[in-house]
């Protein structure tokens, strides 16, 4: 190993998952004596000396935590060189990882730059190679490295890590936003887990708690120490994290709430399973696998421990097999929702209802473990929070539903109509019919909304209250959309109603964010409400001007004509 990778030490950062709060991860992070380990890096590279350094590095840091015994998977970091000649970093990781006890299933190889020079076809081999022989694999400094996406989409590795160079033009620059926005649903898709590093400050965290990301890393939760370690099991995370609200943007999987299995080889015995109980945080159930890594048989740690301290029960079971002991193993694969954990559940014996579920990969390998109580309060508080922020009347979303939608297409270039609609002299009804015929007329606006909604693929909707309701959607279906709600004769028990659409038309580069098309839209639902009977008005942002397209004495129906 070179002798200047000799005078490294070793930090170690928590990754937490804001689901359930707890540690999933830690990360050993160089620290040479002097100067940065970037430095030692690319003077290594000038040597033709990078892979051999990185892969001494990697060792190192096996043997580093190994005193800490945290239980925890172990992320380790190569450059995307290292990790295109394999076996060059295979011979002193495999060698520091017997020498530890540590198995490659529970090591997180994070690839990082330069990819540049890198062949791409030797690259995916090597991260096959890798996978092969059982660890998992990330691609690091998303955002500010050379990453390819091409090789992103291609290399299917189990944890992207976003770049805090991106996270920190949160949560003020929308493409920023968008960017994250765009990344969440990538991984969404494809079943790979995003993280946030870097996070220092609580506007970040909101941020990408707000964008559905649910693994972070940074200062702000704790900083890189080199004495000391996170616990394996933490069951309530430090402050300010919080388990993350779901929606229904959002869909739950069980990996949003995976933690570290505890694990043991299936042929160990009682003796085995209760040292461990009562050496590390009190796991809830350890998961007894093979030589595949695939689980055999698992133990609750309750049921195992009343067996183990009844009437002789030391003597006829210490050391016997685990097994004996042990239920069959509760699976469900990576990527499943959380209903059809919940369904798993519902079909278990009474007594095993609250036992942990093991989560496995392809290959029937097991990849961690999630608390059924976790899922459930999850669930519920989702429940209570998507209740919370639905309006009463008509069941649908506030502002910040469409804000997002607006602030998303912008930032994506993709032209779009923001629409306000309000109810005509609506003050006058409640005092003339009474407030219950004002909430039904509310509630039929807010069932036509819906269904527009629903047929519709790009409308997006939200009641911002009392008789305002705000609109997002394609410029090729906001003729549909005036249509339905101008053209329905719209009654308050006896009183016909009319209604007021001003609409502004978001194409090119002029508009910038929702809340300069909010402050387009007030005057322009004022132009709209003083044109008599149901009226559409609309403009352009940039610009003065604006085109009344529907009310008295204009009542053929017509896309604006700058968009036509």
């Amino acid at each position: 190993m070179e002798a200047a990778a000799d005078d490294v030490g070793f930090a170690f950062q928590p990754l937490y998952s804001l689901n359930t709060g707890g540690v999933v991860g830690v990360e050993a992070l160089a620290r040479p004596a002097t100067g940065r380990i970037h430095d030692l890096l690319r003077a290594a590279q000038r040597r033709g000396r990078l892979v051999h350094v990185d892969a001494g590095l990697a060792a190192q840091a096996v043997l580093a935590e190994a005193t800490h015994e945290t239980l925890l998977p172990l992320h380790l970091n190569l450059t995307a060189l290292s990790a295109a000649a394999p076996q060059l970093v295979l011979d002193p990781l495999l060698e520091s990882l017997g020498r530890t006890g540590r198995r490659p299933r529970e090591i997180v190889l994070e690839i990082g730059a330069p990819f540049h020079g890198v062949s791409p076809k030797a690259l995916l081999a090597g991260l096959e190679r890798f996978a092969e022989l059982g660890f998992r694999l990330a691609f690091d400094g998303l955002g500010s490295g050379d990453l390819p996406l091409n090789l992103l989409a291609e290399a299917g590795v189990d944890l992207v890590k976003l770049d805090r160079t991106t996270l920190r033009r949160l949560p003020g620059e929308a493409a920023a936003v968008a960017l994250v926005e765009s990344l969440v649903h990538f991984t969404s898709r494809t079943g790979i887990r995003l993280v946030a590093t870097g996070i220092e400050a609580e506007e970040q965290l909101s941020a990408v708690r707000r964008l559905g990301v649910r693994i972070v890393q940074g200062n702000l939760f704790a900083p890189a120490r080199a004495n000391a370690m996170p616990s394996g099991l933490v069951t309530a995370p430090p402050e300010p994290v919080a388990p993350v609200p779901l929606t229904r943007a959002a869909t739950p999987r069980v990996d949003d709430f995976r933690h570290p299995a505890t694990t043991l080889p299936d042929d160990a015995t009682c003796d085995d399973v209760r040292r461990v109980l009562l050496n590390h945080d009190a796991p809830s159930g350890i998961v007894g696998i093979d030589r595949a890594g695939r689980p055999r048989w698992s133990i609750d740690r309750a049921r195992f421990l009343l067996d183990l301290t009844g009437p002789y029960g030391h003597a006829l079971h210490a050391n016997k097999a685990a097994a004996r002991l042990a239920d069959p193993p509760r699976t469900i694969r990576t990527g499943a929702g959380a209903l059809e954990l919940l369904d798993l559940v519902a079909d278990a014996d009474l007594t095993r209802t609250g036992d942990d579920i093991i989560v496995v990969g392809a290959d029937g390998e097991c990849l961690g473990v999630v608390f059924v109580t976790e899922i459930v309060r999850a669930m519920a508080e989702a429940k209570i929070e998507e209740a919370a922020a639905l309006n009463p009347l008509t069941r649908l979303p506030g502002s910040d539903t469409v804000a997002r939608e607006v602030d998303r297409r912008i930032a994506a270039g993709r032209p779009l109509v923001v629409a306000w609609l309000d109810v005509d002299s609506f003050k006058r009804i409640n005092d003339t019919v009474g407030f219950a015929a004002g909430d039904d007329l509310i509630r039929a606006l807010g069932r036509t909304l819906t269904d527009l909604a629903a047929k519709l693929r790009s409308v997006t909707v939200s009641h911002v209250g009392g008789d305002d309701f705000l609109i997002a959607c394609g410029i090729d279906e906001i003729p549909a959309v005036a249509d339905t709600l101008l053209g329905t004769p719209w009654t308050a028990e006896h009183l016909s109603v009319t209604v007021s659409l001003a609409t502004v038309v978001c194409a090119g580069t002029a508009a910038k964010s929702y809340r300069e098309v909010s402050r387009l839209l007030a005057p322009l639902k004022k132009r709209a409400k003083d044109v008599p009977g149901s009226s559409w008005v609309n403009s352009w942002p940039g610009t003065d001007r604006f085109e009344i397209l529907r009310g008295q004495g204009h009542d053929s129906l017509r896309v604006p004509n700058q968009v036509r």
